[in-house]
């Protein structure tokens, strides 16, 4: 008995610094966010901070209402882009946890 509680602590203490590690790698990822087809586009990290901004020359011959809707649209690509990077990322370390359905790990 006492030998399989060690053998589960390990796997803990494994399993807990391989989802550290992961994390990390999703924190520090970048995605590209577009709109306009890539008139505006934003880098951003797994932890949503946006590290650049672009935006086409074209853009500024807009009015002030385009340009925001477009920045908007591009910041809400990337963050979409960046939830489905995670899940998909995350979705290899926890497979065999038989987590309950729309569980989220803490991110």
């Amino acid at each position: 008995m006492k030998g399989n509680i060690s053998d589960i602590m390990q796997q803990a203490q494994k399993m807990q610094a391989d989802m550290q590690k992961k994390q990390e790698e999703l924190a520090n990822a970048e995605v590209r966010g577009e709109a306009g087809a890539g008139l505006v586009s934003v880098i951003m990290t797994g932890r949503h901070d946006i590290k650049r901004v672009s935006i086409d020359d074209a853009v500024f011959s807009e009015d002030k209402e385009v340009l925001e809707d477009l920045l908007a649209a591009a910041v809400n690509d990337a963050v979409r882009k960046v939830e489905a990077h995670n899940r998909e990322a995350m979705a290899g370390l926890t497979a065999g946890l038989n987590l309950p359905a729309g569980f989220k790990l803490p991110f």
